[in-house]
């Protein structure tokens, strides 16, 4: 069973920064791609950074140049860099691992932007 916790979460002040974490408890780490995704309350879960297997990154419009994740293949690991925050990023932050058929959820990190 692959495990996918997310951690760093929390409360910030507009125009502040947070580092997300994903740890990911697999032997083979290396070929999934992973995806980080946020929902919001009473909004649909969106995309918000991706980064493939061969470390290829893309980014939601609403994101581009104020977030930034990477992976660490060999800890198992992928961040999201959040800066510039604003009161619209908000939300829950999931971390999501797949390759094929096969996709694994964490549970959540909540990240609030308020002054």
């Amino acid at each position: 069973q692959v495990q996918v916790v997310e951690s760093g979460g929390g409360l910030v002040q507009p125009g502040g920064s947070l580092r997300l974490s994903c740890a990911v408890s697999t032997s083979i780490f290396s070929i999934y791609a992973m995806g980080w995704y946020r929902q919001a309350p009473g909004k649909q879960r969106e995309l918000v950074a991706a980064i493939t297997s061969g470390g290829t990154t893309n980014y939601a419009d609403s994101v581009k140049g104020r977030f930034t994740t990477s992976r660490d293949n060999i800890k198992k690991m992928v961040y999201l860099q959040m800066s510039s925050l604003k009161p619209e990023d908000t939300a829950v932050y999931y971390c999501k691992i797949s390759r094929d058929q096969y996709v694994y959820w964490g549970q959540g990190t909540q990240v609030t932007v308020s002054s």
